[in-house]
Formats: structure tokens, C-alpha cells, sequence
């Protein structure tokens, strides 16, 4: 028997399946387009690895013995269970199936992310998405070591080498205590507010580098008096009044029902950002990935 785990294709099962549907081993061959002695010989050789007389040959046609049905029956659920494998791969190989690693920054994952990824798997259920948070900067190094399939992050510094798609933009502004007096302005720039005290993210966000940068700029150093690790945190000190805050315009304004403050754009060109799919060239994403990929930017 073991002789016929080594030995057994895959196509002579199925020309056995196909004789026995069509009872007749000329049909087959007619049916499978090929010659009726290389189907009779592989018949033959079936029934030499397997010690017993599959069909009995007679003038109508052909008839299955026991051992036949036993092997029929189970070439009919092998052949079934590697159509199942195919129809599987070529979901994969589209992209509609399979697991696919993000890693984001903060502003791309409060803003966008939720809405388009639940989108996506609207029309691709069987598609499962690790989405892990990082700083800009990790997300760039990350997708370099190939630790993420790819990364969605501002356009930042340091992506040499990676392949930059547009996916959304945002801008800043400016988060105070409602009773600030500089409230009461309808817009801010960031002159108008640099000897404030500030709440701020870590130093390793893109966001908390770029107004160091901005206010460098200014010939001034921004001080901040407590760091936190999420916007949510970052509006409650704000709310607290223990410093204003400079976040993304669309994540402030969930906060205005829930806390006591004002929003206020930030009127620098700077404040309009770019968030960005990155990555490290088309050949290297899975077909899963690469469909994500797309349809996140095709998002308006």
C-alpha cells in the first residue's frame, strides 16, 4: 500500500473519476482529450499498485467493482479537496483573502483608518488586517525591515529608498481651554502662541518634531510642560488648563461637545499636512496587501 502513496498522481485519479461518470473509457478519453490507450494504461497501472481489478471491461462499457468505488469514492474527495485548495489560492493570489500587516501613525489611525478599513472589509471579510500604532519615524523603519507589509504616516524625512501614495491630508490646530484669551481669535498662528505653555506628545511623534522645527524657526523653543502618549490624553490636559495643544483640526472637534474648550486652526501653511501609504515598491507586496494598498488610495 505504501507503493501507492508514492506513486498515484493526481491526473490518473482523475481520469479514474472520469471513466467511472462516463462508464466507458473511449468517452473519457474523448472527454479529457486524450489518446484511449494512455487511459487504459493508466487504468492498468492502477490497478497494479493497488493489487485488485478496479472496473471489468465488457462490450457497453465498463463496470466499477468494490475496490473501484472505494478508490472512487476517495479520488473523488481528493480531487475535491485540491479544487477546494486552487479556488482558495486564486483568492489569495486576487488579494480577497489572506492576512495583511499595518503599522500607522496616531493621526492616520484616529482620523481615517476605522471608516476605510471597516469599508474594506465590507467587500473583503476574509481578509485579516493587523493595524499596529507607531511614530511616523517607526513606521518608516518598520516597513524597511519588512517588519509590516506597509505603513501609512505623514510625509516626513527619512524615506529614502520607500515608495510614497497619497492618502489623505489633515491640518492642525490649536486646542485651549475655552475661557483662554487667546480663544477669542478666530484663527491662530503658531507666532501668535509660541510663549504659551503647551501639553504635547512624546518627542518621537512626527507631530512633536515638526513644531520643535517650526518654532526653531521662530528662533524660540516651545514649552511644554507635560507629554502624553495619545490625543485623548492630550485634549483632557488641554481641557484642565494645563497648557494648550496643537493636534489634527478633525480630532479636536470630537472632543468640543465633551469638554470645556475651543478649537482654533492653526493658520500656518505648515499646518496643512500630507498622510502618506508607504512602502517598499509594488513587487514586494502580497496580493492581499497590494489590494488593501489600492483601495486605500482610491479613497476620496
Amino acid at each position: 500500500m505504501e507503493n501507492i502513496l508514492r506513486k498515484l498522481d493526481f491526473t490518473t485519479l482523475r481520469l479514474f473519476v472520469t471513466v467511472c461518470q462516463e462508464n466507458s473509457i473511449a468517452r473519457a478519453a474523448e472527454r479529457e482529450f486524450i489518446a484511449h490507450s494512455a487511459v487504459s494504461r493508466r487504468i492498468a497501472d492502477m490497478e497494479s499498485l493497488v493489487g485488485l481489478p478496479l472496473i471489468t471491461r465488457h462490450t457497453r462499457g465498463v463496470a466499477i467493482t468494490p475496490a473501484g468505488q472505494t478508490v472512487l469514492r476517495h479520488a473523488r474527495r481528493i480531487i475535491g479537496d485540491v479544487e477546494a485548495m486552487g479556488a482558495e489560492l486564486s483568492r489569495l493570489y486576487a488579494g480577497v483573502k489572506g492576512h495583511v500587516r499595518v503599522v500607522a501613525n496616531l493621526s492616520a489611525i484616529v482620523q481615517f483608518l476605522p471608516e476605510d478599513v471597516a469599508a474594506f472589509q465590507r467587500l473583503f471579510p476574509e481578509v485579516d488586517i493587523d493595524l499596529e500604532e507607531q511614530h511616523s519615524p517607526d513606521v518608516l523603519r518598520l516597513v524597511r525591515e519588512r517588519a509590516a507589509d506597509f505603513g501609512i504616516c505623514n510625509r516626513i524625512a527619512g524615506a529614502q529608498g520607500l515608495e510614497l501614495l497619497p492618502y489623505r491630508r489633515d491640518r492642525l490646530a490649536v486646542m485651549l481651554p475655552a475661557g483662554h484669551p487667546k480663544a477669542a481669535a478666530r484663527q491662530l498662528s503658531l507666532r501668535d502662541i509660541a510663549q504659551e505653555t503647551f501639553v504635547g506628545l512624546r518627542e518621537n511623534s512626527a507631530l512633536t518634531q515638526l513644531l520643535a522645527a517650526q518654532a526653531q524657526a521662530l528662533d524660540t523653543t516651545l514649552a511644554v510642560k507635560i507629554r502624553v502618549a495619545s490625543l485623548d490624553a492630550l485634549c483632557r490636559m488641554a481641557h484642565a488648563g494645563l497648557g494648550i495643544a496643537i493636534m489634527p483640526q478633525q480630532v479636536a472637534e470630537l472632543y468640543l461637545q465633551a469638554l470645556d474648550v475651543a478649537v482654533r486652526p492653526l493658520a500656518d501653511a505648515w499646518a496643512q499636512r500630507e498622510i502618506c501609504i508607504v512602502h517598499s515598491g509594488a513587487a514586494q507586496l502580497s496580493a492581499t496587501a497590494g489590494a488593501l494598498v489600492r483601495f486605500l488610495t482610491q479613497q476620496p
